[in-house]
């Protein structure tokens, strides 16, 4: 899923807010310097300093990637968007009670044996070769912007004077930026010499910039996990968490807006409603809180209990206990006939997760019931999810032949799913996709186009076609690491490029929210539906 789409709304505890790496070489990055209005781009990148100098790390990213669209080869917007992605996560760990309690502390011997097991991991499964030159140069640029970041520096260095700081850092630059290193662990004890000598910066923090920020040297869907982040990915898999049922959003002055409230969830039978704001947590003001620290005072155990303040759109506000518990995310949160002349049905797919082949399964009987003769299966806005639930849901589809195949540097990821004749559904098929439909959204998109096995509608997909693994690692964290690149029947692999629609439908003038509560479907203001529906009463004339 795009970043500035993950920006506009993280959503806790119901799908991992994915860490984005950064892929570019660590000597195009530097210190902030004033640029003189001139072009349009100079104008962009001084507005892009603005977000920067005040901390707007999330305004500044979706600046920085709006302007870099209109200027590709500008390396100040490039530089602009390097370092506030870098400062953006900074913040996010140490926001991270999970990080700050287990991470951030260990001595200096368990924090480097930590780094040496998530290289390994590296150097073994990712799916290209990395130099650890290349990697611990990723992590002292990492280190670098994190000592001119307030967050890090009120809870590592809080009594340190900046000058002493600023020392480190020039040394930092002269001294190791793009060193070659041989051995990665004896580089890690010298940094820590150094850190502690300029500034008594203690050598957990030290080495968690290089073990977070090594992994900037990977692709964008790589990264280290904290244990919280680890735990939130696993309920995204399962269908499965722990907590309120709620999507949210940060507004400055205004508190956590209610993007979404799932059904059947403490949230939803506590009267919560999108479009409210959370203003208060346990009668702590939350109003500029940013929304990581917001979801850490909002998570807890199965059971406990919680009071928030919350303000209505007239802004009234309330105050209502909740208790936490199990909620169960759905991945089909709409399926309904939208056509009952001509039994057009009609799926909304938000995620591939362990429970959507079961999922799918009752919808299309529920829809067949209904007297279903085609059907229009939306995965806009669906960022992906299992790689098996994917070729699952496709062998509903589709009677025989390769799905996917994978292809990776280890043995065990090259594989090829293939198609069971039993069970297929051969109703006509009509797929809505657009941007946001990325990962096994588009192993569909790719197995449904290259079989002909029905019409392809909207916009170009997203061009994420890569596959992750997860893998545990000493404290509860986790890494996850992009192992194969996966390749549509025809043998194409499609990453930055996306599979383009048979039938192109131009940007809508208003983003399209997808809410997993929504059963509503506007036919009148999508013109996504209503070309579908065109497409699938056209192959009903013909027969």
């Amino acid at each position: 899923m795009p970043l500035q789409s993950r920006l506009r709304c993280i959503v806790w505890s119901i799908i991992l807010a994915a860490v984005s790496s950064l892929a570019w070489t660590p000597s195009h990055a530097g210190p902030i310097r004033e640029v003189s209005l001139g072009s349009d781009a100079e104008q962009a990148v001084r507005q892009g300093t603005r977000f920067e100098k005040t901390r707007k790390w999330p305004e500044a990213i979706e600046h920085y990637e709006a302007a870099l669209k209109s200027w590709p080869d500008d390396e100040d917007l490039t530089r602009g968007l390097r370092r506030s992605k870098i400062h953006f996560h900074v913040e996010r760990r140490y926001s991270d009670s999970s990080f700050l309690r287990s991470l951030a502390t260990l001595t200096r011997s368990e924090a480097i044996g930590l780094f040496d097991e998530t290289y390994a991991k590296v150097r073994n499964q990712y799916v290209d070769t990395v130099n650890v030159t290349d990697y611990v140069a990723h992590g002292t640029e990492s280190l670098y912007f994190a000592l001119d970041d307030e967050r890090f520096i009120q809870q590592n260095l809080r009594n340190v004077s900046r000058e002493r700081i600023t020392n480190l850092r020039q040394r930092l630059y002269k001294e190791h930026w793009n060193r070659p290193v041989s051995n990665a662990s004896q580089r890690l004890n010298e940094l820590c010499d150094l850190a502690a000598g300029e500034t008594g910066l203690g050598a957990g923090p030290v080495v968690m910039e290089y073990i977070f920020g090594g992994c900037n040297a990977l692709d964008d869907y790589s990264a280290f996990l904290t244990p919280s982040r680890l735990s939130d990915l696993y309920g995204n898999i399962e269908g499965q968490f722990v907590g309120l049922g709620i999507e949210m959003k940060a507004i400055p002055d205004r508190g956590l807006l209610l993007v979404n409230v799932l059904p059947e969830s403490p949230a939803s039978e506590g009267g919560l409603l999108a479009g409210e704001h959370i203003v208060a947590i346990d009668g702590t003001n939350c109003r500029n809180m940013t929304t990581d620290e917001a979801a850490g005072m909002l998570q807890g155990l199965d059971g406990t209990r919680i009071t928030l303040d919350v303000a209505d759109s007239r802004g009234k506000t309330r105050r209502t206990p909740f208790t936490r518990r199990a909620v169960i995310v759905k991945s089909i949160p709409v399926a309904k006939i939208i056509d009952e002349a001509h039994g057009i049905g009609y799926i909304q797919m938000t995620g591939f997760q362990k429970s959507s082949p079961q999922e799918l399964d009752a919808a299309l009987q529920q829809l067949r019931k209904q007297g279903m003769q085609s059907l229009v299966w939306d995965l806009r806005g669906n960022p992906g999810g299992l790689l098996t639930s994917a070729v699952e849901v496709l062998d509903r589809f589709i009677a025989d032949g390769v799905l996917v195949s994978t292809r990776g540097r280890t043995p065990d990821q090259n594989m090829s799913y293939s198609a069971y004749r039993a069970g297929t559904w051969n109703v006509p098929l009509v797929l809505v996709v657009d941007g946001d439909s990325a990962s096994a959204s588009e192993i569909v998109a790719g197995a449904i186009r290259d079989h002909h096995r029905g019409t392809i509608v909207g916009r170009k997909t997203y061009g994420k076609w890569s596959v992750q693994s997860i893998f545990p690692v000493r404290g509860e964290s986790g890494l996850r690491l992009t192992t194969a690149k996966f390749y549509s029947p025809s043998g194409q692999t499609l990453g930055k490029i996306g599979v383009r629609p048979d039938i192109l439908v131009p940007e809508p003038d208003e983003p399209r929210h997808f809410h997993r509560s929504s059963t509503d479907v506007d036919l009148a203001s999508d013109a996504d539906l209503r070309k579908a529906l065109d497409v699938l009463l056209q192959k009903t004339a013909q027969r």
